[in-house]
């Protein structure tokens, strides 16, 4: 699994995951791939576009999605695992079932992303055994109930504080530490103001000690943000600019991956943070010639404007950290080597 370590090494920039669903339902691209080899086709195209990594899934995970068979779920994602990780591109696949997951490795498949938060330990007995790359996400129950479960009183300490419990279960079930990546779970049982905070607050969510995975990709949140007029959100498939936005915001920030549907743009955005990066590094002032480089002061929330996610924000909580520092040192831009 040589590939699998390679992608937690660092890289210099962060990465950029493409999403293929396989699935009739997905809340943005389902049904757009219809056969195995439409799949195929636009995971070998994401790769060509600048995608590190193609994540396979078989079984949608919106908000009230129903489940599907297990063996329905192979049959969507195997053939689409083998071929293109038999075209060398690394793949992730999306499942939440050791079955799924075991098939898909076997097949060629190099990272589980498992979005139930860690709810099945043969999952995770599967991910130990196989010494892969591991994505824990937080989440609260499953797709069809997670909208009721979407109440928080504070909703970064209490993510953290969930995701730490996972960890716990992760850790107890024999996945090494240096393979977890983690994913704060942006629109999984949140509603819109939650994802802004925990956004606004992933230091939090870093100070846990491990890489961050996150996908903003066409999400709700986007869509309410840029509604009309008449208050009717823009739909999925026109909310790809401002996913870049949050792709450069989070590729600053120095997050280990970001999860997509647009490739290209969201290459783009991550390639310019990393120039904009060394060349910040690269910058020095001759004896004499000029200020030394001051220290910026990190962004910090206006305190008169109310944060509908988090019940108390001028209070420091448990295990969060300061919230005008970002996941790897606030909007200073992480040096290289940390990304």
């Amino acid at each position: 699994m040589q590939a699998s370590r390679g992608l937690l090494e660092p890289l210099g920039r962060t990465r950029v995951m493409g999403v293929v669903n396989v699935t009739p339902d997905s809340f943005s691209d389902g049904g757009a791939y219809p056969t195995a080899v439409d799949a195929v086709r636009a995971g070998l195209a994401m790769a060509a576009e600048g995608a590190d990594i193609v994540d396979v899934g078989g079984e949608s995970t919106r908000p009230g999605a129903g489940r599907v068979d297990p063996a329905e779920e192979l049959r969507r994602v195997l053939p689409v695992v083998t071929e293109l990780a038999a075209a060398g591109v690394a793949v992730s696949v999306d499942t939440t079932r050791p079955a799924v997951a075991e098939a898909a490795l076997a097949a060629g498949a190099a990272v589980i992303n498992d979005v139930s938060g860690a709810a099945d330990r043969d999952l995770l007995a599967v991910a130990a055994e196989r010494a892969v790359p591991y994505v824990l996400m937080h989440t609260r129950g499953v797709s069809a109930d997670m909208a009721t479960r979407a109440v928080y009183g504070d909703v970064v300490s209490e993510v953290v504080a969930e995701l730490r419990e996972r960890l716990d279960a992760v850790f107890a079930a024999g996945i090494a530490p240096e393979r977890v990546i983690v994913d704060p779970g942006i629109g999984f049982a949140k509603e819109s103001g939650h994802n802004w905070t925990l956004l606004a607050h992933l230091d939090a969510i870093a100070a846990l000690g491990h890489p961050l995975l996150v996908g903003t990709s066409r999400k709700s949140f986007l869509g309410s943000l840029l509604a009309d007029a008449d208050e009717r959100p823009r739909p999925a498939g026109e909310r790809d600019d401002a996913t870049q936005a949050t792709t450069a915001l989070l590729a600053a920030d120095g997050v280990w991956a970001v999860r997509v549907h647009a490739v290209r743009a969201a290459a783009d955005a991550v390639r310019v943070v990393q120039a904009w990066r060394e060349a910040r590094e690269r910058r020095a002032w001759p004896a004499g010639g000029g200020p030394a480089p001051a220290e910026r002061t990190p962004a910090r929330p206006d305190s008169a404007v109310s944060d509908p996610g988090r019940s108390n924000p001028g209070t420091s909580d448990p295990g969060v950290t300061d919230p005008g520092v970002s996941a790897r040192g606030a909007f200073r831009l992480p040096p290289t080597s940390a990304v």
